[in-house]
């Protein structure tokens, strides 16, 4: 069924863009049995925009959804992800028009690199490794996004978690970190490399640290701080 945003926003100087109230599309993340993490991406079909090119699934909100109503949508629609495997960490704005449009990237995780069932929109549904993803012809719009969507990998020692197992059992997770970007947080014996601080909000006030999104599982949490 077509809903009332499919359609194209037209600019002052002719532009369009798909979406009459906008779009949105999901970066759906999940860990790799050989630790990392993975993306969800869409080879678009031949006939579409841009098609031929690597992309988020996603597309036209309509006037009644949140953009995350509509990216978690799309991806149901497009790759067959069921909306009760995506836990949702964040959403940016990542692309903008003078027509007042915006393409808002709806940024999540899985439990694990789950069985996709593609539409007519794609030609193949693939879980990349994170480090891959620029190797592919991206679409214009999403490879000028990607630099700050892509998640730096952050290790904590399990050792570490003992202070809070409700942590331990969140992981693997994205991290938002507000305008720093993101980050995939995960735990792994200590190790040459970057890896992350989980700092209390009740002792540490370091103000290089960014603040994690609230969650019931990370409840005495809530700054990060990536370690190189």
């Amino acid at each position: 069924m077509r809903g009332d945003g499919d359609g194209w926003s037209l600019g002052p100087d002719g532009s369009k863009h798909w979406g009459r109230f906008g779009a949105a599309g999901l970066l759906l993340r999940a860990p790799l049995a050989g630790g990392g993490s993975a993306v969800l991406l869409q080879h678009r079909a031949l006939w579409s925009h841009q098609g031929g090119t690597w992309a988020l699934p996603g597309g036209a909100r309509d006037s009644h959804e949140t953009n995350v109503h509509a990216a978690v949508r799309e991806a149901w629609e497009e790759a067959g992800i069921r909306p009760d495997d995506v836990r949702v960490r964040a959403e940016r704005v990542t692309s903008e028009a003078a027509s007042g449009w915006t393409y808002t990237t709806v940024v999540a995780d899985a439990p694990s690199p789950l069985v996709t069932v593609g539409n007519r929109e794609s030609t193949e549904l693939a879980w990349v490794p994170e480090d891959e993803v620029a190797g592919h012809p991206l679409h214009p719009g999403f490879a000028l996004a990607w630099p700050g969507l892509r998640a730096a990998p952050a290790r904590i020692d399990p050792a570490g978690l003992a202070a809070d197992d409700r942590l331990a059992k969140a992981l693997p997770r994205t991290v938002a970190l507000a305008d720093r970007g993101f980050v995939w947080l995960h735990a792994e014996p200590a190790g040459p490399g970057g890896f992350a601080r989980i700092v209390d909000r009740e002792t540490e006030t370091d103000e290089a640290a960014a603040a994690v999104p609230p969650d019931a599982a990370v409840l005495s949490f809530t700054r990060c701080q990536v370690l190189s």
